[in-house]
């Protein structure tokens, strides 16, 4: 019997931890912090959606328990039969009703907002001199890594995104290989990207990231893509329209050239080593290269999308990367010595448009 009791103890203590935990998170990555209106529309059909079943929940549980309690066998007998309600068209009109009310309660708002939400004609929507309104990202995920390409800017970055706030910003989504799935949790989503297929959709990030832990919301892979799905993630920088405007002109210039000797040599080992081959150094430029664009790699704050972005990281990445991303398609080069990998390190921070000057 005590035994019985413990067992019991602690399933409930683990049920009160699971309910206070449910509402722990943190506004970079947290649906339930939402950070615009995409966000706060699917936060509130979150809501609705719960209160309904907590209501239905609540209502089978009492009935349940008032009629154990009621039709228990040491208050009404052995042989007593309770009332057969079968073919009662009263409570047959009730129990068909109820549900039916509590269903259109769910789907009108929830038909509504996918509706609206999948309204992407804005996208198109030119001024006077034949110029988008809209800002529009292509977004092309790739086994582990998330491509940006802003095809109305010239520009291509990857693994960290980069949107003004206050204005609604449109994407076209789809996958290079496998099936993947973008979605900022903060911020909305999420939604499938294909190969065979475009899908598109529209978000609005109301509160710039700067002064969020690490300065950007956390977005990820929401679809089981492969041995490295976990670990394939991206971020989102949110500026307020002047500044994005200026990272926009510093990404469209030509990247500094290195100055110290460490990193000149650096760059020649990039280009000795056929990096240059698959991977841009410059943000402007088209889409689809074989390795991710490492434009924007100085200000990133993670590499590889998860590991501390510091020279050790950098290093065992170039050397052996399958080490860190199982499955990912970038060569290993195990035979660099460490001078080497040193000068390409010191090369690869470098690489800023954050920062020029």
């Amino acid at each position: 019997m005590m035994k019985g009791l413990k067992k019991w103890r602690l399933f409930s203590m683990l049920a009160a931890l699971v309910f206070f935990l449910a509402a722990c998170g943190q506004e970079q990555i947290s649906t339930l912090t939402p950070r615009g209106p995409v966000a706060s529309e699917q936060f509130d059909l979150l809501i609705l959606s719960t209160a309904i079943m907590t209501f239905v929940i609540i209502v089978v549980v009492v009935i349940y328990v008032l009629a154990l309690m009621k039709f228990r066998r040491s208050k009404v007998g052995e042989d007593t039969i309770p009332e057969q309600v079968e073919g009662n068209t009263k409570l047959e009109i009730v129990w068909t009703i109820i549900p039916i009310i509590l269903l259109l309660i769910l789907a009108v708002p929830t038909v509504w907002l996918t509706y609206k939400q999948a309204e992407v004609s804005g996208m198109e929507q030119v001024d006077e001199e034949g110029n988008k309104t809209a800002l529009t990202v292509n977004v092309t995920a790739k086994l582990y890594w998330w491509e940006f390409e802003y095809p109305d800017l010239g520009i291509v970055t990857a693994q960290e995104l980069v949107v003004p706030t206050g204005e609604k910003v449109y994407f076209n989504l789809k996958a290079a290989d496998v099936k993947h799935s973008f979605w900022i949790p903060s911020i909305g989503g999420k939604l499938d990207t294909n190969v065979e297929n475009v899908n598109k959709f529209y978000l609005e990030f109301d509160k710039e990231s700067e002064g969020l832990k690490d300065g950007v919301f956390y977005g990820k892979c929401a679809e089981l893509c492969g041995p490295s799905h976990a670990l394939m993630d991206f971020k989102v920088k949110t500026l307020n329209r002047e500044d994005f405007d200026a990272w926009v002109a510093a990404a469209l210039e030509e990247p500094t050239a290195p100055t110290e000797d460490l990193a000149v040599q650096g760059e020649q080992l990039f280009v000795d080593n056929s990096c240059i081959g698959c991977h841009a150094t410059s943000g402007a430029g088209s889409a689809g290269g074989q390795g991710p664009s490492l434009a924007t790699f100085g200000d990133r704050n993670r590499i590889a999308g998860y590991l501390e972005h510091n020279e050790e990281n950098l290093k065992g990445w170039i050397k052996n990367s399958q080490e860190y991303k199982e499955g990912n398609t970038m060569p290993v080069y195990p035979d660099l010595t460490d001078e080497e990998l040193n000068a390409l390190a010191a090369y690869l921070m470098g690489l800023s448009v954050e920062n020029r000057e």
